[in-house]
């Protein structure tokens, strides 16, 4: 079985850097939703030396801030579950209080529509967000 996270981006990438990548997801209803995708082919956290995992982790923790200083959200969802795609990456997802779903997890049933408006008003931001990003991560690096 061929992983579809070793063969492709996973979604519209925002940025890359020697281990990790970081891509904004296509997710009906959720404009802020990003993923970190360890770049080698490791299923689990574990798989990753302590330094590793400490760089997987200041860039979840930057996309985080990024999230924090552009969209205000009422809360950012991180998660790394993997029973779907066996491939390490952590979903880094901006929460606000009228999403369709809230305060329910994203993968569970819509609590109502979803708002377009809001929804729209998000992506309006996510070219600073990405910008933020961007210029975070770039110096980001393995010790």
């Amino acid at each position: 079985m061929s992983c579809p996270l070793c063969i492709e981006d996973g979604g519209a990438l925002v940025w890359r850097g020697a281990h990790l990548r970081v891509i904004r997801a296509d997710e009906a209803g959720f404009p802020a939703f990003y993923r970190v995708v360890w770049n080698a082919h490791v299923a689990e956290f574990s798989d990753l030396s302590a330094a590793e995992r400490g760089h997987c982790m200041e860039a979840v923790t930057r996309v985080e801030q990024a999230l924090r200083q552009h969209l205000a959200p009422t809360k950012v969802n991180i998660a790394a579950l993997g029973n779907m795609v066996p491939h390490l990456h952590w979903h880094v997802i901006a929460r606000f209080d009228w999403d369709s779903h809230f305060p329910s997890p994203v993968w569970a049933a819509a609590q109502r529509p979803s708002p377009a408006q809001q929804e729209g008003g998000v992506r309006e931001r996510l070219p600073q967000v990405e910008d933020t990003m961007r210029q975070s991560l770039g110096p980001l690096a393995l010790p």
